[in-house]
């Protein structure tokens, strides 16, 4: 079977482009969900407005995507699913794709670069090299101190900064650097990070460089939202029988694609507007909606899911208990806590949401969704947790999902799926767990670490809360867990 390139994609309209003209973004995380949303965004505004707007892709450490774009000359396949239909679309609108760790130099200069008119990242929470619970530059990390000390980057933070460095010394042309995570202020924070970044430095390169951020540099607040699973030969097998072509990395996606942004772009943009794109002054309440009722939620619904012997996310909300336990998350402890986006009902959202977490087709697994808790619940727990504690209220579902994911990564061999999940706190907390005489010794040992701030940290009422379903989740599995939190808030 013949390999999917730039010869063989059979028709124009599976494109989504006219014309690419010259690269005008850097994006940095090439993954799934960069390649299933933001690309297919773009490619979607080139097809009404043409302009300077390819992608270079830049891959952190991992050269397989990148080779494998080469490979088919930066095309690969876009498998929207869902339980009535497969389509398969080929954006290509990357001009070139980088490995970080392979071309350091290389992905300096295209940062760099006059042209280079927008920066995205998909770097996932954890990239961000900061601390959850000061929000700050987490200047003890020795990837860090090692950026600040010069050399070839290793973080994010430390390449966007040395790259600015290097525009402000040359050309000193502007450029919008955009965060496409989840993250509360994505764009406010990393801008924060970028310039704690540049306090840190010597005095002349300080100097120099946070000049330039003042009068240079724009970071937009966006919220994206879109359900990509890994690939799997399955997906290969959809491009292969849907095209008549091979496919080593195309990516499977839900239909629902949405992103959020404010319109501030010191450079230019694409005329993302015509790419599905809204854009609005006030970002927060859509970033707030969606990191708590949909990322909050699918967290709650991973693992109770996995605990409960579930692969798959449309399996685990199929089980009565984990739906409502789901329900309840969003209805009594997020909702309250929001401001509903003009002209989005929070019934209408929320049904949306389960017929998308109830898509059998997608493959989604809650072991993909569980992984790197101890940095995805940091932006989904503390602050609502605390306004209803403020309030004289034990939110029950948000200490469910804490109790859930403690269970899940202290006690992995309780299913398949809890032991595939990977975590940065993993090892620290089943130390602790090891260590502890008991489980309230150990919630509040993992609580007093960074895992979700201090003031939640110093909250006994949510600490014994988050311990007792801890142990009936031990004892009794998920259903009497899901039971035990519904009775406590009703």
């Amino acid at each position: 079977m013949q390999r999917l390139n730039a010869s063989t994609t059979p028709v124009p309209a599976l494109q989504h482009h006219r014309s690419l003209g010259a690269p005008g973004i850097v994006h940095l995380g090439l993954g799934n969900f960069h390649r299933a949303h933001q690309a297919v965004h773009t490619a979607r505004a080139l097809e009404h407005t043409e302009g300077p707007w390819a992608i270079v892709g830049v891959a952190n450490s991992s050269a397989t995507v990148a080779e494998a774009m080469r490979a088919q000359d930066m095309r690969y396949g876009v498998v929207e699913i869902s339980p009535e239909r497969t389509e398969v679309g080929v954006p290509a609108v990357h001009s070139d794709v980088l490995v970080a760790a392979q071309q350091p130099d290389a992905v300096l200069a295209a940062l760099a670069a006059q042209e280079t008119r927008i920066v995205t990242l998909t770097i996932t929470e954890k990239g961000y090299s900061y601390s959850p619970r000061t929000l700050s530059l987490d200047l003890d990390n020795a990837d860090v101190r090692a950026d600040l000390a010069g050399g070839a980057p290793r973080t994010t933070i430390g390449r966007l900064a040395r790259a600015l460095q290097r525009r402000a010394a040359t050309h000193a042309s502007p450029v919008a650097i955009l965060s496409c995570d989840n993250l509360t202020g994505n764009g406010e924070l990393t801008g924060r990070l970028v310039r704690e970044f540049a306090e840190a430095l010597p005095a002349p390169e300080r100097e120099d460089l946070l000049a330039y951020l003042r009068s240079s540099v724009s970071f937009p607040n966006g919220m994206v939202d879109r359900i990509v699973p890994a690939t799997t030969d399955a997906y290969r097998e959809a491009v292969a029988e849907r095209l008549g072509l091979r496919d080593e990395v195309p990516v499977p996606a839900e239909p629902f694609s949405m992103w959020v942004l404010e319109d501030r772009f010191t450079a230019g943009r694409p005329a993302w507007e015509h790419g599905g794109v809204t854009f609005t002054d006030d970002v927060e309440p859509y970033e707030l909606m969606k990191l708590r009722l949909l990322n909050g939620t699918h967290s709650l619904i991973a693992y109770l899911g996995a605990l409960d012997g579930c692969d798959l996310i449309a399996e685990a909300t199929a089980r009565p208990h984990i739906a409502e336990a789901a329900r309840e998350l969003m209805r009594a402890d997020y909702l309250p806590t929001l401001t509903m986006p003009a002209g989005i009902d929070f019934e209408d959202y929320s049904a949306q949401l389960f017929t998308r977490w109830s898509n059998t087709a997608l493959g989604h697994r809650t072991r993909q969704v569980g992984s790197d808790g101890s940095t995805k619940l940091a932006q989904r727990v503390p602050e609502p947790a605390a306004l209803h504690l403020k309030a004289g209220r034990v939110p029950q579902h948000l200490a469910l999902c804490v109790a859930a994911y403690l269970r899940a990564t202290t006690a992995p061999e309780t299913s398949a799926h809890t032991a595939a999940m990977v975590d940065p706190a993993a090892e620290r907390l089943r130390a602790a767990h090891a260590e502890a005489a008991g489980t309230r010794e150990f919630v509040a040992a993992a609580l007093r670490g960074e895992l979700l701030g201090d003031e939640l940290a110093a909250h006994q009422e949510f600490q014994t809360r988050v311990a007792e379903l801890v142990d009936v989740l031990a004892a009794h599995g998920v259903a009497a867990a899901t039971r035990e939190a519904l009775q406590a808030q009703r």
